[in-house]
């Protein structure tokens, strides 16, 4: 195990609580000491819920080791049921309780209670949150739905003449990326269709719904990570196929569209037809051109990367030049989609890793999770979040799906607004210093107010941020400032430390005219430039001999 500031996923409890407090009627008792109950953080304060989660605890503490832990468990499920009344219980125990070995299903068994209870064997220090929500919904599925199932090798009877094609909606939970919006938007596009929804579980869903799960006609699965093995399971059990198209992109919905047809027994061109979304006009327009071949690193979780890949390549014209998982379980999908587009893969949890790899590509844009999103605040980039982790910006009230038409419409307005706004920024950057819009000047269409006043002496450049300076410089490949190996390089013109070319304070101010996320490379590759040929001041021609020099 190893200390680290950031995570991309918990331990496999916290996919089990993502289960029970997306459902109805279920209640998660939790084995865990005092210190692991930060369930209502997750949930009320990143996500927003107007209820507490429906997870309880045994809380217990270093003194309680040395009596009956076992009896405690047993006494919070007690109370846990008198309190709540579920109509379904969980049970299990966190990554410091599973050390104890109390096996919280089996004593929960003991306790004769009316009402459903499913053990979670759950564990923590081979698996982790993604994975813990897949086999939570796996297993209060089949202990569900599994009594229901006809026995084994029994045809699934033909649909009733008339009857209109129904189907399961599977792997929403709570903390997901948009997942409520997603579902909303799916399920218009099914009704579209005239395909009536039987079932949308976890998100909604309550026990005596998951009993129904074997009615419908087929399943629709939006997240793989989450309901990948029940729907295996499904498909299995009582003959229902599954959707394998995640409808993220205009391409891969008007897929999704033909697949639930087929699925369905629909035609799918009425709907295809009126598929209208703004996406493909945008990527078109003139205002957009300038977007086209964008060089774009993506990373999250195998849902929205490999997505997102499509998106940006097909769609919006950009180039991929990275994409990566902290997924392992589908880190074959994006292995192959990498050598698709030409990249090396990047399969790994470790945001240091990820940090470094986005300091080397330089790109124009990162798609992330919100630890990109800071990753790429330091070194400058523009950035959109389009996976999970995220934080609580991310779960906007109004209606923002990643899904389906309006979906693809939110693709467009998030990916193109970072880059139109560090193009802003740049701009904002050079001009900062011109007669007619530097601080001091006034406002040029009114003569009033210019006319008569001193021309005011030109505003020197501000120097970057700490952050924006160390972004540059991790960007360059450099150490970051701060580093007690590296000095903290200077803007004003002043020699080096080891007695290197001076600046004069015109070259100073057209350096500041380059992004601040490759300045510090700029000013390296000069200062070599000038080194090397015996330059002991550097001027304007000087930089751009560099750059003339560097660029062959």
């Amino acid at each position: 195990m190893r200390l680290t500031v950031w995570t991309y996923e918990g331990p496999p409890h916290v996919g089990a609580m993502r289960v029970a407090t997306a459902m109805e009627g279920v209640h998660y008792v939790l084995h865990a000491p005092q210190g692991d109950t930060y369930a209502d953080l997750l949930f009320t304060m990143i996500e927003r819920r107007p209820a507490r989660p429906a997870v309880s605890y045994t809380t217990f503490q270093a003194r309680d080791l040395g009596r009956d832990t076992a009896a405690l468990f047993k006494d919070a499920v007690h109370d846990a049921y008198d309190r709540f009344r579920p109509d379904a219980l969980m049970v299990g125990a966190s990554c410091t309780a599973e050390l104890i070995q109390d096996d919280p299903g089996g004593l929960a068994e003991t306790l004769g209670l009316p009402v459903p209870v499913v053990p979670l064997e759950l564990p923590s220090y081979q698996r982790k949150e993604s994975w813990g929500a897949a086999e939570t919904f796996y297993r209060i599925a089949r202990a569900l739905a599994g009594p229901h199932a006809p026995p084994p090798g029994t045809a699934r009877p033909p649909r009733a003449a008339g009857a209109a094609p129904t189907c399961n909606i599977l792997g929403p939970t709570a903390l997901g990326f948009r997942h409520r919006d997603d579902v909303q938007e799916v399920t218009r596009l099914l009704a579209d269709l005239g395909v009536t929804v039987t079932v949308t579980a976890p998100l909604g869903a309550t026990p005596a719904d998951l009993a129904r799960l074997g009615e419908a006609d087929f399943n629709v699965v939006l997240y793989p990570e989450f309901a990948e093995t029940t729907a295996r399971w499904l498909e299995k059990t009582f003959g229902q196929p599954a959707t394998k198209t995640v409808p993220i992109g205009v391409g891969a919905t008007r897929d999704f569209v033909t697949e639930v047809a087929g699925l369905a027994g629909v035609d799918p061109a009425p709907v295809l037809t009126r598929l209208a979304p703004r996406l493909p006009w945008y990527s078109r327009s003139v205002d957009s051109t300038y977007l086209t071949g964008k060089r774009v690193f993506i990373f999250g979780d195998a849902t929205h990367a490999l997505a997102a890949a499509r998106v940006a390549a097909e769609e919006m014209g950009f180039e991929v030049v990275g994409l990566g998982t902290y997924a392992r379980e589908f880190a074959r999908d994006v292995r192959a989609a990498a050598k698709h587009y030409g990249v090396e893969p990047l399969i790994t949890d470790d945001y240091l890793e990820v940090e470094a790899t986005i300091a080397a590509l330089h790109p124009d844009l990162v798609l992330g999770t919100q630890m990109e999103r800071h990753i790429a605040k330091r070194l400058g980039v523009p950035c959109a979040v389009i996976s999970a982790p995220v934080h609580v910006q991310d779960f906007p009230a109004r209606y923002a799906p990643q899904m389906g038409v309006e979906g693809a419409n939110v693709l467009f307005d998030t990916w193109v607004h970072p880059l139109m706004m560090g193009l802003e920024e740049h701009l904002l950057g050079m001009f900062r210093e011109d007669f007619e819009f530097h601080a001091e000047a006034g406002p040029s269409h009114l003569a009033s107010a210019s006319s008569g006043r001193p021309a005011a002496a030109a505003v020197p450049p501000s120097d970057p941020s700490p952050a924006q300076r160390a972004g540059a410089e991790v960007a360059a490949g450099a150490a970051p400032a701060g580093d007690p190996a590296v000095p903290a390089s200077s803007s004003s013109p002043s020699p080096s430390a080891s007695a290197g070319p001076v600046w004069t304070a015109e070259a100073e101010r057209e350096l500041h005219k380059i992004p601040f996320f490759v300045r510090g490379k700029a000013r390296r590759n000069t200062e070599r430039f000038a080194a090397e040929r015996g330059v002991s001041t550097i001027t304007i021609e000087t930089l751009y001999d560099a750059k003339t020099y560097y660029s062959r």
